[in-house]
């Protein structure tokens, strides 16, 4: 394994990581690849570390007790790094295309030192990661060969759904945003996923950032570059609490981004409709104006364009 990121210590614990799974895995092992900010660019010290470890079946109940042990082992090592691995064991013929019974794998959440099932990595988003950026440690060399292209609309409808169920999540428990590390994340997560509906691709979260600075309403600048000052120390911001204007702010943005995400869906439903009767485009394309009017209304103060 050459040294996939600038970080030595980092290095090492993936060293650690890759050779105790294939000892463990043995011939069910055929690949671990690095993903999330480590693989699409803009990480730092303050970065989970997400990896995918592909399969060619799930790991035999001997094989899962292993890995408990060794993610444990792990865990206890005096790096921080030890303590920000997140991420999946999953099968090869699961990986390869979108799974609509979205399975339960074995999953790592980052600060955590045992693994439970849980299908937060069986997503498209991991999927377009994975190869579209995916960083090999070991395996075959070009992750395109493990995953199915991801349809941009797919990926576009698969946010969607999160924005929404996290946002009635978020309605029926405000109090969840009362955590100092939720807070935050909250936010830079929601420009996160509406970039996503706008492009139909992923970006990182200094990027996402840096885009809603630039793309949304003026009003929620100092929202979110206040979020992003507030990474540093996750594990003990996780145990503090939020200051409850704060809390409150994130609320309304989370509802904006909601509003925002069904017009930039409307618009794009009526444009896709538009190209397979491109012999009405002239008499409807008005409708479209009317929706592209709706937009400018909504998010004055930015540049957000569906």
């Amino acid at each position: 394994m050459s040294y996939p990121t600038p970080y030595l210590e980092l290095n090492a614990i993936l060293a650690q990581l890759l050779h105790q799974t294939q000892r463990i895995l043995l011939e069910n092992f055929v690949g671990l690849y690095l993903t999330g900010s480590f693989a699409r660019g803009g990480f730092d010290r303050d970065s989970d570390v997400d990896f995918l470890t592909v399969t060619h079946a799930d790991p035999t109940p001997e094989q899962e007790a292993a890995l408990q042990a060794m993610h444990g082992q792990i865990y206890d090592s005096e790096t921080p790094w030890a303590k920000h691995l997140e991420g999946s064991y999953i099968p090869a013929s699961l990986l390869e295309r979108p799974d609509p019974n979205h399975t339960e794998l074995l999953f790592l959440n980052n600060t955590a030192r045992e693994l439970v099932r849980s299908d937060h990595s069986n997503t498209l988003v991991v999927r377009w990661t994975m190869r579209e950026h995916g960083v090999v440690l070991a395996g075959p060399p070009d992750p395109k060969t493990l995953v199915m292209p991801v349809v941009p609309d797919e990926l576009r409808q698969e946010v969607a759904r999160v924005m929404e169920r996290w946002a009635a999540e978020m309605d029926a428990e405000p109090e969840v945003l009362e955590n100092r590390w939720y807070q935050p994340y909250a936010v830079v997560t929601y420009c996160r996923m509406l970039y996503t509906v706008q492009s139909g691709t992923i970006i990182s979260k200094l990027g996402a950032v840096c885009w809603g600075k630039e793309e949304l309403d003026s009003r929620w600048t100092g929202l979110i570059e206040r979020a992003w000052l507030e990474r540093p120390d996750p594990s003990l911001k996780s145990k503090q609490q939020a200051d409850p204007a704060e809390a409150r702010e994130t609320l309304e943005f989370v509802r904006y981004a909601l509003e925002l995400k069904d017009v930039c869906r409307s618009i794009q439903l009526e444009r896709s409709r538009l190209a397979r009767t491109s012999k009405k485009h002239l008499k409807i394309s008005f409708r479209e104006a009317q929706l592209s009017q709706t937009f400018k209304g909504f998010s004055s103060g930015g540049r957000f364009s569906p």
